[in-house]
């Protein structure tokens, strides 16, 4: 009887141990997929630049439904990356892909500009330090605090966001 019980105990600690782990490895996976996802919005948006003269497509920021008929991160660049999936954000927990057609914010400050002479508030020239589309809220809480960023030279980066507390 006390071996039976010791063998449960055991069972108990592990599962114990292993449960949060799971979580935090199954909410590293869907962080790690809805960056995979705006790697492939920036190839499409690559695709595009290839058709349209190297020249950023004028889009609003985000919907606030489907229905509406604004030029959208979802429906101008469908074509170019073949699935309306690519739009959601698997760890989208405030269904915004289901209400508006897409988890991620497109940066409408670029509307219109060229590639070659990309100019965002003071900065120009710098691709690499020019925010693209985001996340249009922290779906990644599990894993710390911040967004997930696809960038004008098509490198997507983790920002952290910083709280700050008023006393």
């Amino acid at each position: 009887m006390v071996e039976i019980l010791v063998t449960v105990a055991i069972l108990g600690i592990l599962v114990g141990i292993s449960v949060p782990t799971f979580r935090l490895v199954k909410a590293n996976a869907r962080s790690t997929l809805c960056a995979g996802k705006l790697r492939e919005i920036g190839i499409g948006l690559n695709n595009y630049f290839v058709d349209k003269g190297m020249t950023f497509p004028a889009m609003v920021a985000a919907r606030e439904s489907r229905e509406q008929d604004d030029p959208a991160l979802d429906t101008v660049l469908l074509e170019y990356v073949g699935d309306e999936f690519t739009f959601q954000c698997p760890a989208d927990h405030g269904a915004f892909f289901e209400k508006t057609g897409s988890s991620y914010f497109w940066n409408s400050l670029v509307n219109g500009q060229k590639t070659s002479n990309l100019k965002l508030l003071g900065m120009t020239g710098d691709a690499s330090g020019i925010p693209i589309v985001s996340d249009k809220e922290n779906f990644h809480e599990d894993v710390g605090d911040g967004i997930n960023v696809l960038y004008a030279d098509g490198h997507v980066l983790r920002e952290v966001q910083f709280i700050v507390e008023k006393k």
